[in-house]
């Protein structure tokens, strides 16, 4: 612990905002957290990045926290004046929440920052932190364990610049439909889905919009199931859930906007679909290395009832309406236990690996005893 007495509140540095397409997503999630946090264990501070990266005053973080919406098309912009919040550095926090999602926060880059600064944090470490952000990585890992995931082609910027004709070709070996996403992003930011081979190349411009690496996922009849997976020893696994989407699949607008999609939870599945379920979301978090909390998304196919791991997001939506919390919610798990939850994970791993960390800094000749 950094600085804060046993008896005292723990101090909670939540992070959100951030140099993302998700920035407005992270900001809701961010209030939803808050209000659940336990104010009589914790002492909340507000931490806000703007969307040029920029980190907001204490006072500019505050007032951005406590500003009321629960909708991401109704989050105000606001500005940051600092290269990093000074907290951090100075240790005035005890464990770091980062409530980012997206690019420059979901991807391994804050837990970086925690673990240069020797801050526990929540979530997932540096590296499973970057491969669950990584589309093409995860589905690459995946296969390798032998878990099924849908077929994939992966395309990078210079790739499609250089042979784009093969690149199409490479892609429609796939079979229509196509679903076309940047691999580096979430809550369906960019994704299309291409069901005449007329619009491939617009929709593969558009994902290249996003990031240089773009996944091209053949497109099958499914269910979207999703399942919470809380870190801990062992890992618990939610009852899944199930999203029918309102739209032609399932996109931002479904996830934040409006009302027409149905979250299904707990989904419609029978006993042994749901252990099967369970077990791959588990199988999932392991092989890519995740700890505290990830929320395992998969295709259940239609025609002959096998799931298929889809991904793992390890910074799970927190806003109102979110799978993540309600899912466990659902599991025995309220939001404020799950947080807690999350809190004294983020604080066990902290000690345990500060062990490993002074056992390197030991002479060579002390190690070895």
């Amino acid at each position: 612990m950094q600085g804060a007495a046993v008896a005292d509140r723990l101090r909670i540095g939540l992070v959100f905002g951030g140099r993302s397409g998700e920035h407005e997503v992270s900001v809701v999630s961010a209030r939803s957290v808050a209000a659940a946090l336990d104010r009589e264990r914790y002492e909340v501070v507000p931490m806000a990045i703007d969307k040029a990266g920029r980190w907001a005053d204490p006072t500019e973080a505050a007032r951005v926290l406590s500003s009321s919406g629960d909708r991401a098309d109704r989050v105000a912009a606001f500005e940051g004046t600092l290269g990093v919040d000074g907290r951090l550095a100075g240790r005035d926090v005890d464990v770091v929440l980062p409530i980012l999602h997206g690019p420059f926060g979901e991807d391994g880059t804050i837990q970086g920052l925690c673990e240069m600064l020797d801050l526990p944090y929540v979530g997932c470490g540096v590296a499973a932190a970057a491969v669950t952000m990584d589309k093409v990585l995860s589905k690459r890992l995946f296969r390798e364990a032998g878990l099924p995931t849908p077929r994939f082609e992966a395309l990078t910027a210079a790739q499609w610049a250089a042979e784009r004709i093969r690149c199409e070709a490479r892609c429609l070996a796939l079979r229509l439909p196509l679903f076309v996403k940047p691999s580096r992003l979430g809550s369906s930011v960019g994704i299309s889905k291409v069901r005449d081979v007329s619009t491939l190349a617009s929709a593969i411009e558009l994902a290249l919009g996003y990031d240089d690496l773009v996944i091209v996922e053949q497109g099958i009849p499914a269910r979207e199931i999703e399942v919470a997976v809380l870190g801990g020893d062992p890992p618990l696994a939610s009852v899944p859930g199930e999203v029918v989407p309102g739209h032609d699949f399932y996109d931002y607008a479904d996830k934040y906007l409006d009302e027409a999609c149905k979250l299904l939870a707990p989904a419609p599945l029978d006993a042994a679909q749901t252990a099967e379920a369970q077990r791959l979301a588990l199988a999932g978090f392991a092989v890519l290395g995740c700890e505290g909390m990830a929320r395992a998304d998969f295709l259940l196919d239609t025609r002959d009832g096998r799931f298929l791991i889809s991904e793992l997001n390890s910074i799970p939506g927190f806003t109102s309406i979110s799978m993540y919390p309600r899912l466990l919610g659902l599991s025995g798990v309220s939001y404020p236990e799950l947080l807690n939850r999350l809190i004294s994970l983020a604080l066990e791993r902290h000690v345990r690996r500060r062990r490993f960390a002074d056992a390197a800094l030991k002479p060579l000749g002390e190690r070895a005893r």
